[in-house]
């Protein structure tokens, strides 16, 4: 017999008095606990009935169970280290512009360049007086009654009061155009070359599927259509 005596019912140490019983009893699943408090108060816990003289209080237990032990880790293969990709450069290229040149008979029309049609105007349209230009080549003509000579002008002119008018090269005026206005020239234009394509000719049909190809990816990149 053995006996355990506390001032005071300790649950902590009930749990061990519990497990010590219980190791004792072997297989035993319930546990018998007597606890036997004297005169003075004093309180003593026993696996046995208390003595004379003592009140007794008895608890029956579940015997405490070891729990299984944690499965042993399982070893885990090396993970080789995952290497970030290469960073990505996305080059993004401003819309190409489109502009609208005007002629001088007020029509318009459209271009990719900034530069319009050129075409050739005497300077008199520009406000200059008539200037005679030189050099001048002579140039032998018969007049019927013997041989002579006159002085031709070579390069282009206009004569004017005897005189030549001399030119220069203009182009028309062009402006650029809003990227809005432009989506829509783009999207009219290949409506145009669709409604074409059925009624043209081979060697057509492939210059406007050329054409087409290219304002689609205009579309796609410029226009998001």
């Amino acid at each position: 017999m053995r006996t355990f005596r506390f001032a005071a019912a300790l649950p902590p140490m009930l749990a061990l008095l519990v497990a010590a019983i219980g190791t004792a009893r072997g297989q035993d699943t319930q546990v018998t606990v007597y606890r036997c408090i004297d005169a003075q108060g004093r309180v003593a816990l026993r696996d046995s009935p208390c003595d004379d003289g003592y009140t007794q209080q008895v608890r029956t237990m579940q015997r405490p169970v070891d729990g299984s032990p944690p499965p042993a880790p399982v070893p885990q293969p090396a993970v080789a280290p995952v290497e970030a990709p290469a960073p990505q450069v996305i080059v993004m290229r401003p819309p190409q512009p489109m502009y609208r040149c005007v002629r001088p008979d007020g029509s318009s029309y459209t271009s990719d360049s900034s530069e319009g049609n050129p075409r050739w105007v005497p300077l008199w349209t520009m406000g200059y007086g008539p200037v005679r230009r030189g050099p001048s080549t002579p140039v032998e003509v018969d007049a019927g009654d013997g041989r002579g000579s006159v002085h031709v002008d070579s390069r282009p002119g206009r004569p004017v009061h005897g005189g030549y008018y001399g030119g220069t090269w203009v182009r028309d005026e062009c402006r650029p155009m809003p990227q809005g206005e432009v989506c829509n020239v783009l999207t009219g234009r290949r409506e145009e070359i669709r409604g074409r394509f059925f009624n043209a000719q081979p060697t057509e049909r492939a210059e406007l599927t050329r054409e087409e190809r290219a304002i689609n990816a205009r579309l796609a990149q410029d226009c998001a259509r």
